[in-house]
């Protein structure tokens, strides 16, 4: 993967809903309501924080897709990391 590539990644991550994403799972982490990715929070109890993004709701899709999406967010920023850090090793 080419830096390039990176970087175009990087930027759509940069231009995503701030700070980290928590799926939230109907009778796991809540006992009522729909699934919805909860944003900008430190975990599942951050909801009252003043900080808190909207809600992001997929359409369709199961459970786990709704835990892969909120994820990606964070595992996208430490794959570009290990990414790189893999490329440097590679090129020294």
């Amino acid at each position: 993967m080419t830096e390039w590539e990176l970087k175009e990644i990087e930027k759509r991550l940069d231009n995503s809903t701030e700070g980290n994403w928590i799926p939230m799972i109907e009778g796991i982490t809540h006992d009522s309501g729909s699934d919805f990715i909860m944003t900008n929070v430190k975990n599942k109890d951050d909801y009252n924080n003043s900080n808190r993004r909207a809600d992001i709701e997929l359409n369709g899709g199961t459970k786990e897709d709704v835990v892969f999406v909120a994820n990606a967010k964070q595992d996208i920023q430490k794959l570009i990391k290990e990414i790189r850090k893999l490329n440097k090793a590679k090129s020294l």
